[in-house]
Formats: C-alpha cells, sequence, structure tokens
C-alpha cells in the first residue's frame, strides 16, 4: 500500500514538469550507524541563478524525505523536478539519508496498542532527528563544501515533514539529541509539506522562539493528521493544532495553507504551491517581514489523491 501512496505522489508530480536525472554535484557519508552508512548529496543552484536576495546569501535547504520510516530515499527521482525549480531559484538543496525507524517494526493501532504504536513512533521521529543533527555537523566539520549550517532551512514531506518540525523544536529546547550542536543552534526556516509533531510530554512548549514555519496540509489527511491525536502524554500535533495551540498562541511566525478536503497527497504535491515557497524563503526568512498567514485553499481544479489512514500504511 504504501508503494502504492508512493506511486500516486509521483503520478501527481508527472503531470506538469517532466521528470529528468538531476545529478548531484557532491555525495558524502556523514555518519556510521550501526545498521548502516548515511550519505548527502549536495546540489548547487543553477548556472546563471541569482544567489542572492538584497544583499544577503539564500539559505541552503536541508532536505529530508518522505516514505512512513518504512520506505523511501534521499534521491527519488520523483523529487527531481521540485528540486530543479528551487535550484533554478538560487537555493543550494542538501538531501540527506536517515534511518528508517520502523522498517519491518509492527504497527498496531487497536485501543490495546495504541501506546505502544505511539513510542515506536516516537523513536523513529528522534532517530532521524538525530540523523539530521549528524549532517548538520558534518557540515560545521566541512566549511569546504560551501554549504553554511547557520543559514539552513529545513524541509521534508511526510515522515521528513514530521523529522522537519521536530528536528527544529528539539534544537530551540536544545535537548540531547542536539546536545552536539552549538546552544544556540537553530534552523533559519522550516517547511512541512504534510508533518506533525510526535510528544510524549504533551503540547509541544519552545524554549526559544522558533524559525519562520510554512505548513501546507489537507484538511482530511488520515496518514499524519491535520489536528490533533493523543492517548495519553502521547500526541501527533498535526499543523492545524500546532498553530492553534502553540504558533498563534505565542505570536510565532508562520504561513499556513490548508488545503480544503485534500488527503495527504499535499505530501507530495509540493509543485503545486512553489509560488506560496519561494514567497516564505524570499520574505520570511531572508527579509523577516515577519507576516502570518492562515489560509484556507479551495481548488475545485487540483487533484485529490486517494484516503488513505496508517491502518493502510503499516500492514
Amino acid at each position: 500500500m504504501m508503494k502504492k501512496y508512493l506511486l500516486a505522489i509521483l503520478v501527481l508530480l508527472t503531470c506538469s514538469p517532466l521528470l529528468r536525472a538531476l545529478t548531484p554535484d557532491g555525495t558524502f557519508m556523514f555518519a556510521r550507524r550501526d545498521t548502516c552508512d548515511l550519505y548527502l548529496d549536495i546540489y548547487r543552484p543553477a548556472e546563471g541563478a541569482a544567489t542572492t536576495l538584497d544583499s544577503k546569501e539564500k539559505p541552503a535547504l536541508l532536505f529530508v524525505f518522505g516514505g512512513g520510516f518504512i520506505i523511501g530515499a534521499r534521491n527519488e527521482s520523483w523529487y527531481f523536478p521540485w528540486f530543479q525549480a528551487l535550484l533554478d531559484e538560487g537555493y543550494p538543496i542538501v538531501a540527506v539519508d536517515y534511518r528508517l525507524g520502523l522498517k519491518g517494526v509492527r504497527m498496531r493501532f487497536d485501543p490495546f496498542h495504541l501506546i505502544e504504536s505511539a513510542k515506536l513512533a516516537k523513536r523513529a521521529v528522534d532517530m532521524g532527528v538525530e540523523d539530521v543533527f549528524s549532517a548538520v555537523e558534518f557540515l560545521f566539520a566541512h566549511p569546504e563544501l560551501g554549504i553554511d549550517p547557520e543559514n539552513l532551512v529545513i524541509m521534508g514531506n511526510s515522515a521528513g515533514a514530521m523529522i522537519s518540525l521536530s528536528s527544529e523544536w528539539e534544537a530551540c529546547n536544545h535537548g540531547a539529541l542536539a546536545a552536539n550542536l552549538p546552544e544556540d543552534f537553530h534552523f533559519k526556516g522550516v517547511m512541512s509539506f504534510a508533518g506533525a509533531i510526535m510528544s510524549d510530554t504533551g503540547v509541544p512548549v519552545y524554549k526559544r522562539t522558533p524559525a519562520p514555519q510554512l505548513l501546507i496540509h489537507g484538511t482530511v489527511d488520515g496518514a499524519v493528521t491535520y489536528t490533533k491525536t493523543a492517548f495519553g502524554r502521547y500526541g501527533m500535533f498535526g499543523s492545524s493544532a500546532l498553530v492553534e495551540k502553540v504558533f498563534a498562541k505565542n505570536g510565532y511566525i508562520y504561513q499556513f495553507y490548508r488545503y480544503k478536503d485534500h488527503t495527504h497527497d499535499m505530501a507530495g504535491n509540493m509543485f503545486y504551491n512553489m509560488p506560496e515557497q519561494i514567497r516564505f524563503l524570499e520574505e520570511e526568512v531572508i527579509r523577516g517581514r515577519g507576516r502570518v498567514i492562515d489560509a484556507m485553499v479551495d481548488d475545485a481544479g487540483m487533484h485529490v489523491g486517494e484516503l488513505i489512514d496508517l491502518s493502510m500504511i503499516y500492514k
């Protein structure tokens, strides 16, 4: 079922742009784990693209792929049209590996196993955050690569969006996972396509003001909740819950595009909202305008993906 879901996203992405090969300018091993070696790919902006705005260097985009923590890869070809569009705008991309923490793990969602499954999901997210931070450490240790770790926007879809949101949360709180990074480190922005924060401490709390967040989410997403799913102290806080319970309440900067009646297809339809992504990067990350946007998008001409839920993904 997960492969079928990814194929559906591929169809969405290939309806407009033509898939083409995209070769990284460099591939580097950034961490060695017991189970695997982890690599990152660096893609440089297209020749002639403007890499500065208002005399400020555009941030590099640290990409974390999706796949339910069971499949996926940093170099899936269906991401390439989106990558190329961002490179054409002058943004370097660093696409990273992370360990698939739910691969081969049995997930059960009946009332007797919800807490167990929540713990497994939190562990998978934490593994991804740990691996992302290892990639950031690698960039700090290798300035010759030309990627400034102090000027990074983290972005991801689905599971990668969960890791992205959680990475900024952990960085702002400088928890154990961020212990090897500078104490004041955090990302310059977050772009989340159908993401959530998996918490084992209730509503997420930020000890420091987080970076501006771009949130894209379908209102009937059955895979990564749009609202909130809670059981005991564990909770999955989707985009809507994060805005209402955390960001708006504390005056944090965010742009939230709620796609009416859309499912988890918004985890793969990044090409559709490219204008919003570029405006976010230019106006909030680079210029620091401090705009807050909360918009319901209702577009009858936009394809709506198949409704899927967690029990379909983790068969």
